[in-house]
């Protein structure tokens, strides 16, 4: 009952406005911090975004401090405005504006707050160089009928430093612009319609008030609305068509010009106020002194308060009548920065024929009128003082008023005096709280003498001032006139204080009190928090404690409460002054708060609450019947048998009850209602899933002992009408309250009858008791498997609920299910603890069985003989039905607790880089949730756990293949072999390839082997996704598309990858490196394709894969019948989202020769990438045909390039693989020298590498290059770098040997030029010096420079010698040389 500062509103995005409007404040400016990319900033307009390019960074410490200074303190710096209805939040400044709207959204909680939302945001200026001075959000009141009363749309008035005063819709469409003045716009203020609260107060007429430095603007409030009403109309017809030509009605207007006054700073519009006779006589004395004359009635006048200087406030007072109002014939202006739509469709209604006539309205100023010259009648002459800011009362009777002193002033209009003065307030902002009475809060007590009259006499109402002190960061509401401060609070430093001052405009005496809108008196904007608040202030905190039993009873609550604080070692001292304040305190409400507060108390023993609260239903009883309050009565009975309700829980659980009884497996099984067999398949399961449990240390909740505060169970129990239920709480505390009822009779500790029976007769329905017990059961899963005893404890429980009187209908129709077990079935439907449950299901059906032979028997003895066989059909049906449920739910729950076991199970290995993605843990599964998760939902969560596991998909083949090994009927020397090549792998995964095998043979259809390679493909590729650089995920993936046989979910796989995933990344990695000519550095590859340059090269590689898979697919596809998708007999009900694999099936088929020219491409890229060739541009290998096939749908039929290509293509192609031969070669080289002796691929990071020569030899089969120039070249390069035993075979697949004899006879002069010439050795030269003259003059032209490997035995080339004499014809040109290097080589050879 204090006052309090409440949030009722959130910012969704205030940083996006603060970037809008300040953007030299954006987090990126300061000390030379790398800027935001402004292509990825918020959707504002572009013109907003200049500003901040252009800042410079001198003097950078100054600057910094500076910078983190506006950061916080921003809105100090905006215009403000908020709509009394909390419809629309204008933030401006300068000549940018935002436009908030509330929304109703969820927080980050999951609780639903509203949350202002970026509506609209841009310019506002129309002339160059004006700037927003003042804002004005005004709701306007609706005229239909069905909502008279209720605000229709809000209006947003701005005033400009040009003078003019514009109208704006919520969308920031321009309805009205007038120049009323040509001086700046110092402030806008409104008045709206409020019921006069007696017959001595003059009605107020609404008005929109405008100031200027010399001069005050009052808009009629009528007119105003009707002109907005019709501009809005005629805007959303000429929107529509274009063809209205309807003026609206002109504004009628009065102009002050104030006189005698230095300047002016704020203003109030006080209103038409009437004097008194004798006041009429004062001010006619004051004026014309002793001789003046007096009218009989006293004049009405409008009264106006500037602050300012010289005078510090000054009092204008306007006669009314004494001038006629102004029309405005400046008529209308709309927005010049309109849509080209809306203003050539509203160009018909504004009378604008053409673009010149056009200009000529925006270049001339419209006339302003005169002001009426109007001298201040007397002020507050203080020359020092400079006024701030003034705001009125909402009683129109008080003003409060800020100076540059730190002061604020109160005045009292009438009198035209300063009343009160607050010190210690520099910079503060000001506004008002009218609170008015609740009748039905007075005493009801019949004693009761009010000088207000009865209950039914009128309310009184109180003004609060409340001020917010920036400098000190707290808001303080002081009680007005010379009351004290009620409450104050720490809001921080940088808050904005909001008060409008006005309603609802267009509202009158009746449409106002036809609906009471939801209005905020005062507001406050904190850009911290990013939260708007308003202040609520009691009616009670105006009253004094002379006056005021209120007052009285807050000090005896505060008294209370600091009694309950205290720690006294004397209980019952402390319970007898508790008894005396409660029973002291007289407000009904207020004393249901104390006992609240008493009941919620800690430190209080359990006796002192339920004796305290007998105490006061005692005396409540012994009061009249009349002067007893009912509500008061019936909480304090509710809370006394809640409390006898705990008293008698409490001791039964805590009494000495022990079940003595020795409890066997076969009792088990016989209470279970199952065979040895079926028993023991359970305890198998269970303990598999036990185990595995463990391993994963699933925390369970655990309370103690079943203990429950008294203040916790109060709080979650509450009585409706002699029924007790539960409040809504949370699921931790739904268990808390279920264990102290039934933990310690679950565990055999307490009396399950006596409980039972306490629970009933407390008024606890059967359904709730039930929920309660399922609840506890299936949360402490851990306890009950290791307590199996706890199942013959559950069973007598449910027995017992069972036959509570509402529990099972006997009247129930037999053929229906009963919603008792469908509650029980539900609820292990949805528990996520799939041990419990199925024991709970167990329990269930037992009891079910049990309680229907019952009633089977009971309807037996009961029918007479003719109608026997009909009795026991009807109940053998009722049977039937509930059985077969049960039956199909343990199904589902057995599938549901493999399932969960085996995604609860790890293997040993320890891979040695774990992602952060494979870290995160598996949802715990649930049968509700297998229902929803669609046909596919049990392939994905096992994919989940796969890629978690990071399992090959050779484990997966492996545990399938047990089945197969479990047939003899099939032979099983491959499978053996099978066995052996990973059993290794297998000693480290443990359990699992047995949980496989069993999860495969309990899911024969969801989990078939290509369901779940296609399940764990997508999964792969999705993490790869998020995270490009785990390069081996995306590996992965293509290792398990390959697995999948089915050549129609292979296909449909690998084309929703591709348009999914890959494409786009694919496309931009083609595009840059078309762009830079080879392969790009890293910084390239992460802006453009997202990952770095490593991971791209990987990327491509998998790319190739996939497509070539694709390819393959679609040929083997047509010879493969379509497969059959079948779901297990329990899971036929399955609902949600398509699986994969269905949606696989419904691919078209793609264009074979589209996709292999996108495999072509694909192999360019990865060649350039992989070797980091220089001088390449992928895309030039091809004609403009081949460029716009590029990209588009593989289902779709290109136009793709076909017969003779062009020369010069085929030149370019040709270098480019001749680059990558060589390229490999080398590689190939490098590795074999350093690392790989053996080996002909070399292994890449991600994987084994391609057969490059292969590949280009295939490549150039598509590209139309001869492929024997392509392994001539090869077959050189080879020899080049000294790698013969594989030059030799690769001679063999070369058809044209004479021209690739000839080259690798140059090859061969190279090695012998370096021999001779180069080593320099004394053998040497003798040896050349023997040489015939045309060998050695050969030899010399040759340039061994072109060798990459000399260090060549000269016994190999010996044989390349040999090898270049078997191709070369005899009459070719070259075969002598041939032969005179045989001996050449021989003789060389013979030394060694």
């Amino acid at each position: 009952m204090a006052c309090s500062i409440v949030q009722f509103c959130y910012f969704q995005d205030l940083q996006a406005v603060r970037d809008f409007l300040f953007p030299h404040l954006r987090e990126e400016i300061p000390s030379g911090a790398v800027r935001r990319d402004p292509s990825k900033s918020t959707d504002w307009e572009d013109d907003g975004w200049g500003a901040w390019e252009e800042t410079e960074s001198q003097e950078p410490e100054e600057e910094g401090n500076t910078w983190k200074t506006q950061k916080t303190s921003w809105l100090q710096d905006c215009v403000l405005s908020l709509s009394p209805s909390n419809d629309l939040m204008v933030i401006a400044r300068e000549q940018k504006a935002v436009f908030l709207v509330p929304k109703w959204k969820y927080s980050d909680k999951g609780k639903e707050e509203m949350q202002f939302a970026i509506g609209w945001s841009g310019s506002l200026n129309v002339e160059e160089g004006e700037c927003v001075t003042s804002a004005l959000c005004i709701p306007l009141a609706s005229q239909k009928r069905s909502s008279t009363g209720r605000p229709d749309w809000t209006c947003i008035v701005v005033g400009f430093t040009s003078g003019y005063v514009r109208f704006y819709t919520e969308n920031g469409v321009l309805l009205l612009a007038q120049l009323l003045n040509e001086d700046p716009v110092l402030q806008l203020k409104c008045r709206t319609y409020e019921i006069p609260r007696h017959p001595g107060v003059t009605e107020q007429n609404e008005e929109l008030s405008i100031l200027y430095p010399a001069a005050i603007v009052t808009i009629d409030g009528f007119s105003l609305f009707q002109s907005l009403r019709a501009c809005r109309n005629q805007v959303a017809k000429a929107a529509a068509s274009g063809n209205e030509n309807i003026q609206p009605p002109p504004l009628a207007y009065k102009k002050w010009g104030l006189q005698d006054i230095d300047t002016i700073i704020d203003h109030a519009s006080v209103g038409i106020m009437t004097l008194s006779p004798f006041d009429q006589m004062k001010t006619a004395s004051n004026i014309g002194g002793f001789n003046a004359a007096i009218k009989n009635s006293p004049p009405a006048m409008s009264q106006y308060i500037t602050v300012g200087s010289n005078p510090f406030t000054g009092f204008f007072y306007a006669l009314e009548g004494s001038t006629q109002p102004l029309l405005s014939h400046v008529a209308l202006a709309v927005a010049s920065k309109l849509t080209s739509a809306l203003f050539n469709a509203a160009s018909g209604w504004l009378g604008w024929k053409g673009k010149h006539e056009e200009e000529a309205v925006q270049k001339q100023k419209p006339k302003v009128e005169p002001a009426t010259p109007l001298a201040v009648r007397f002020g507050l002459p203080d020359s020092r003082r400079h006024g701030e800011s003034v705001c009125l009362s909402p009683c129109n009777t008080l003003a409060a008023v800020t100076d540059d002193f730190g002061r604020v002033i109160l005045l009292d209009v009438a009198r035209g005096i300063a009343i009160r003065m607050w010190k210690g307030y520099r910079d503060a902002q000001i506004g008002w709280i009218q609170v008015v009475e609740d009748l039905h809060e007075r005493v009801p007590e019949k004693a009761d003498f009010s000088p207000f009259g009865n209950s039914q006499g009128p309310s009184r109402v109180a003004q609060f001032l409340v001020i917010y002190a920036p400098r000190r960061g707290i808001l303080e509401v002081w009680s007005t006139q010379q009351g004290p401060r009620v409450g104050a609070f720490n809001v921080g430093k940088h808050c904005r204080l909001l008060y409008p001052g006005y309603k609802i405009m267009g509202l009158n005496n009746v449409t106002s009190q036809s609906w009471q809108p939801q209005t905020y008196q005062i507001c406050l904007v904190d850009p911290v928090s990013g939260s708007v608040k308003t202040v609520n202030v009691p009616f009670h905190l105006a009253l004094s404690d002379k006056k005021s039993e209120r007052a009285k009873d807050m000090h005896l609550v505060k008294k209370l409460a600091a009694l309950l604080k205290t720690r006294s070692p004397n209980v019952d001292l402390v319970e007898t002054e508790i008894k005396e304040l409660i029973l002291d305190i007289k407000y009904p409400a207020t004393k249901i708060q104390a006992l609240e507060s008493i009941l919620a108390s800690e430190r209080l023993p359990f006796f002192c609450l339920r004796n305290i609260t007998q105490t006061l239903m005692d005396t409540l009883k012994n009061q009249e019947l009349e002067s007893v309050d009912e509500g008061l009565l019936q909480f304090c009975a509710n809370k006394l048998k809640l409390l006898q309700l705990y008293e008698a829980v409490s001791e039964l659980n805590s009494s000495d009850f022990h079940l003595d009884t020795p409890f066997s497996d076969n009792d088990l099984a016989v209470l279970l209602r199952l065979d040895e067999k079926e028993l023991l398949k359970l305890q198998v399961l269970l303990e598999k899933y036990k185990q595995e449990n463990t391993r994963t240390n699933v925390r369970f909740s655990d309370d103690k002992d079943g203990v429950l505060p008294v203040k916790t169970f109060l709080e979650y129990l509450e009585y409706e009408k002699d029924v007790l239920n539960i409040k809504k709480i949370s699921e931790e505390e739904y268990v808390a309250l279920g264990t102290f009822f039934f933990w310690k009779c679950l565990h055999g500790e307490s009396s399950t009858e006596d409980m039972c029976h306490t629970l009933e007769s407390a008024g606890l329905s059967p359904q709730l008791l039930l929920s309660l017990l399922l609840s506890v059961w299936l949360s402490k899963e851990k306890d009950i498997l290791d307590e199996p005893q706890s199942i013959c404890c559950l069973h007598k429980m449910l027995s017992l609920l069972s036959k509570m009187k509402v529990a099972i209908d006997e009247a129930w129709d037999s053929q229906s299910v009963s919603p008792w077990w469908q509650q029980m079935r539900t609820a292990c439907i949805q528990s996520e603890n799939s041990g419990a449950a199925l024991l709970s299901a167990h329990v269930g059906l037992s009891v079910a069985a049990q309680i229907s032979n019952h009633m089977t028997e009971k309807k037996f003895s009961q029918t007479v003989l003719g109608a026997d066989s009909e009795a026991l059909t009807d109940s053998w049906e009722a049977l039937s039905l509930d059985t077969e449920y049960w039956k199909l739910l343990l199904k589902q729950l057995e599938d549901c607790l493999l399932l969960q076991t085996l995604l609860h199970s790890k293997g040993n290995t320890q891979t040695s880089k774990v992602s952060s993605l494979q870290t995160e843990p598996l949802l715990r599964l649930s049968v509700k949730k297998l229902l929803e998760g669609g046909k596919g939902g049990i392939a994905d969560s096992v994919a989940k756990w796969i890629f978690k596991q990071d399992l090959s998909p050779e484990v997966l083949k492996l545990a399938n293949e047990k089945r197969d090994v479990e047939n003899p009927d099939e032979p099983k020397d491959g499978v053996n072999r099978g066995f052996l090549e990973v059993s290794e792998v297998e000693a480290d995964l443990g359990a699992i390839p047995d949980l496989l095998h069993l999860a495969y043979e309990q899911f024969p259809c969801s989990l078939e082997l290509d369901v779940l390679h296609a399940h764990c493909c997508w999964e792969y590729v999705v993490q790869w996704n998020k995270d490009p650089e785990e390069a081996r995920f995306f590996v992965r993936s293509i290792e398990h598309l390959k697995h999948i046989l089915n050549a129609h979910i292979q296909n449909g796989i690998a084309l929703m990858m591709w348009n999914t995933f890959l494409v786009k990344r694919f496309s931009a990695a083609t595009y840059l490196m078309d762009k830079v000519g080879k392969s790009p550095k890293d910084r390239l590859c992460r802006r453009d394709v997202g990952m770095s340059d490593t991971a791209v090269t990987s990327f491509l590689g998998c790319c190739l894969d996939l497509l070539q898979t694709l390819m393959e697919a679609d040929v083997s596809r047509d010879e493969i019948q379509m497969p059959v998708l079948d779901t297990e007999d329990a899971w036929l009900s399955v609902e949600g989202p398509i699986s994969i694999v269905e949606l696989a099936l419904d691919q078209k088929h793609i264009h074979y020769p589209l996709v292999e020219h996108h495999s072509i491409l694909c192999s360019i890229l990865y060649a350039v990438m992989r070797f980091s060739l220089k001088t390449v541009k992928p895309l030039s290998l091809f004609d403009s045909k081949g460029k716009n096939a590029f990209f588009k749908d593989l289902t779709s039929i290109q136009l793709l390039p076909s017969g003779e290509m062009d020369p010069n293509f085929i030149s370019v192609r040709q270098q480019f693989l001749l680059k990558v031969v060589s390229a490999a070669v080398q590689a190939q080289h490098s590795a074999t020298k350093v690392k790989y002796p053996t080996e002909e691929a070399t292994p890449t990071p991600f994987g084994k590498d391609q057969d490059w020569p292969a590949l280009a030899v295939d490549l150039a089969h598509h590209l139309q290059v001869s492929e024997d120039v392509v392994r001539r070249h090869y077959v050189g390069e080879l020899y080049n770098y000294g790698i013969d035993h594989l030059g030799e075979e690769a001679i063999l697949q070369v058809h044209d040997k004479e021209v690739l004899a000839s080259q690798l006879l140059v090859l061969t002069g190279q090695r012998l030029a370096h021999a001779l010439l180069h080593t320099q050795t004394k053998e040497g030269m003798e040896l050349l010096a023997r040489l015939p003259p045309t060998l050695c003059t050969w030899l010399k032209a040759m340039d061994p420079q072109d060798l990459q490997n000399t260090e060549v035995p000269i016994a190999v080339t010996a044989k390349l010698v040999n090898k270049v004499i078997e191709l070369l014809p005899e009459k070719h040109g070259q075969y002598g040389l041939a032969l005179h290097l045989i001996e050449a080589v021989e003789a060389i050879s013979l030394p060694s």
